[in-house]
């Protein structure tokens, strides 16, 4: 961590400051304030914001939770944000159907073959890497999200998903969160 993280329970914030604590807090439920809360809150009204953003995204699309958690572990592989890799693989691998040979696709450096993942999977992992190694997306790749059944709505959703989790990721890395960042998973050495 380049940060001292806050105190936990945070001790100098403003009393002006302290809703935003316990919203925080009501989001994460059990598990309390978390390595990335006690760094946001050294910028308590970014850490409003940040919760208020990634609240809705993690828990107010319509997109089925296979979706949600390819395009999140992709832009996490692709953003090296380790410590939100491993979270949110077993969030993939309990998604409806979702296998190891699913993935296996997943985790590929280059994306080569479409293996096990049906047409909307492999749709919005291309998508999450284009816009997560280059942010420019080419019409064919944006096409196959429209060819494979995706509304507007859900593709907007996609896409904030998407953009939601590279500004995660370049916080995590950048700071290094967690201390996760030379902890590099063995299958990608």
């Amino acid at each position: 961590m380049r940060l001292n993280y806050v105190p936990n329970p945070p001790t100098d914030l403003p009393p002006e400051d302290q809703g935003i604590v316990e919203r925080i807090k009501a989001r994460r439920g059990t598990k309390g304030l978390i390595p990335l809360d006690l760094t946001l809150l050294h910028a308590p009204k970014i850490a409003d914001g940040w919760n208020a953003l990634l609240g809705a995204v993690r828990t107010k699309t319509s997109l089925a939770d296979d979706i949600l958690e390819i395009a999140i572990c992709r832009t996490m592989l692709v953003a090296g944000a380790w410590h939100e890799w491993n979270n949110h693989v077993p969030k993939l691998l309990a998604s409806d159907g979702f296998t190891e040979d699913g993935l296996s696709v997943v985790k590929l450096v280059h994306l080569t073959s479409q293996g096990p993942l049906s047409d909307r999977q492999w749709a919005a992992l291309v998508y999450a890497d284009h816009m997560s190694r280059a942010v420019s997306v080419p019409a064919s790749v944006f096409s196959k999200l429209q060819d494979a059944g995706f509304s507007e709505k859900e593709i907007v959703e996609l896409t904030a998903t998407i953009a939601t989790y590279n500004m995660v990721g370049r916080l995590f890395v950048a700071l290094d969160i967690a201390e996760a960042n030379d902890k590099v998973p063995k299958w990608l050495e």
